[in-house]
């Protein structure tokens, strides 16, 4: 059966020239009753028929149950059981539903002074993009009840940590302190509610509360409408900011969220106060408690040890300690974003800290000592297999160093020459370029090459026996040529003397 509305909305797209299959589905109807719909001239409703069922002669007494007792549905179904009724569960309950409706919970609306109180609360939202991993994306939410100033930080977590640093990073953003601040009962804020004492506060948020001078209020078990306000401005963030929101990693949504905070959450006309919140924070702001002069500190201690590469493990990630402390008791304090690593008191590291997985992250400085550690130990060796080559390696040595600015490249040389040609040979070379005083691998390696070098035996002198290179006959010279010459070199004298 159609509404006289969807019955209208037919007969127009009709008389527009629309086609039954155009009509069914903009009216989100079947062809054929949109078609029966276009043949008919008037409205009509349909005739309740009233049908009979195995609940009617049980009716009354159901009514008499609930007039005496407030009894559940199932409660009645099985009454009903017990007094013969062969019917259904669903039709008591519907029958129950319909003759005692479900009562709406009343809430008072709470007013607040400026400044009287805050209230904080966590929201999730999926999973957010963390270097090459995902993590859970949570965001942290603090309002002024009285302005509702808001104050909005996305993390991937919500440990205490976290916790603490949102809560100095709002009250650092509103400039003040309120005089309490409502939470509900999570973890980091109530330890254990018990009935008719006083809620038993987390000692780090306890802590943090004496620091900055306000009063820690926990919200009654299962009584989230007593900081609705906070619930509120969750669901305002989810509905406004998140809902249709690509963010392509974490690192790129929390100064969004601060363009939107202070460009729209705060300055928009608040639903119930009609006033920007920023507005009515310049009223609340100054009967507020002032920020403290040295910020709380909002680490988390945690003890550890060292591997044997010198790494701590947190999150899943390793961060390095000096060389030196591998396999010593250290002591991590933890903050949102860095890591601190001491041992007995001293500051040995510190790191920022990486919500990625499965990552290694080294300071260079820290395994400087074990790498000269180790040079030492190698040139040691290097110094000891030289001197062992023959008598004369010491002094060798000696003057390499004294000579050669990289006098280990050539003793590294000159040992790994011992390896080619034999300790034997070496040794004979050294001796001979100690004679020469010629120190350096290039000139060593010169006398092994010359002296491996195999050259042939001179052989008998071979004299020729062809004949006619034994009989030569040579002309007789011409003398006269240089007396000729002799007579001009004359004549030429005597010309200059005249």
């Amino acid at each position: 059966m159609i509404t006289y509305e969807t019955y209208c909305s037919i007969k127009r797209m009709h008389q527009e020239n629309f086609r039954v299959a155009q009509i069914a589905a903009h009216c989100m109807l079947d062809e054929r009753t949109v078609a029966y719909w276009i043949g008919e001239k008037n409205y009509r409703q349909r005739k309740q028929c009233r049908t009979s069922s195995k609940l009617d002669p049980y009716k009354p007494q159901i009514i008499g149950w609930l007039e005496t007792y407030p009894y559940s549905s199932v409660q009645i179904f099985q009454r009903l059981r017990a007094e013969g009724y062969q019917g259904g569960a669903t039709i008591v309950r519907e029958f129950v539903a319909r003759i005692r409706p479900r009562k709406t919970k009343a809430f008072l609306t709470l007013s607040f002074d400026p400044g009287e109180c805050a209230q904080v609360d966590w929201g999730q939202y999926g999973k957010v993009k963390v270097g090459s991993t995902e993590r859970r994306l949570s965001f942290f939410v603090m309002v002024l009840c009285y302005s509702r100033m808001m104050y909005l930080e996305f993390t991937v977590a919500e440990t205490m940590e976290h916790f603490l640093q949102c809560h100095r990073n709002a009250l650092e953003f509103f400039g003040a302190v309120p005089k309490a601040i409502m939470v509900d009962n999570l973890k980091c804020a109530v330890l254990k509610r018990l009935t008719g004492q006083t809620p038993v506060f987390n000692p780090r948020y306890l802590e943090l509360a004496n620091h900055y001078g306000f009063e820690i209020r926990a919200c009654g078990v299962g009584k989230g409408n007593e900081k609705g306000r906070v619930e509120n401005g969750v669901g305002y963030v989810k509905k406004n900011f998140l809902a249709g929101l690509a963010i392509p990693d974490f690192r790129a949504i929390n100064p969004a969220a601060c363009s939107w905070r202070d460009e729209i959450a705060n300055v928009r006309p608040h639903g119930t106060t009609r006033k920007p919140p920023r507005e009515l924070f310049n009223v609340e702001k100054p009967a507020m408690n002032p920020l403290p002069p040295i910020p709380y500190d909002t680490s988390v201690t945690r003890t550890a040890r060292a591997n044997n590469r010198f790494r701590v493990a947190l999150d899943g990630n390793r961060y390095s300690v000096p060389s030196k402390h591998a396999g010593a008791p250290v002591t991590m304090k933890i903050y949102a974003d860095r890591l601190c690593i001491y041992h007995e008191n001293s500051l040995i590291a510190q790191h920022c800290r990486s919500y990625d997985r499965n990552k290694n992250f080294e300071h260079p400085d820290h395994p400087g000592e074990l790498v000269v550690q180790r040079r030492k130990a190698t040139e040691q060796r290097l110094h000891q297999r030289f001197v062992a080559l023959c008598p004369k390696a010491e002094s060798y040595y000696q003057e390499l160093m004294r000579r050669r600015m990289n006098y280990r490249h050539h003793i590294r040389h000159i040992v790994a020459l011992s390896e080619i040609y034999g300790p034997q040979k070496v040794a004979d070379a050294i001796d001979d370029a100690f004679t020469y005083q010629a120190f350096s691998c290039e000139y060593i390696a010169n006398i092994l090459e010359q002296r491996s070098r195999i050259l042939p035996e001179p052989g008998a002198l071979h004299v020729t026996h062809r004949q006619d290179l034994l009989e030569l006959e040579l002309p007789e010279p011409n003398l006269s040529i240089y007396d000729s010459e002799d007579n001009l070199n004359k004549g030429a004298t005597d010309n200059e003397c005249s």
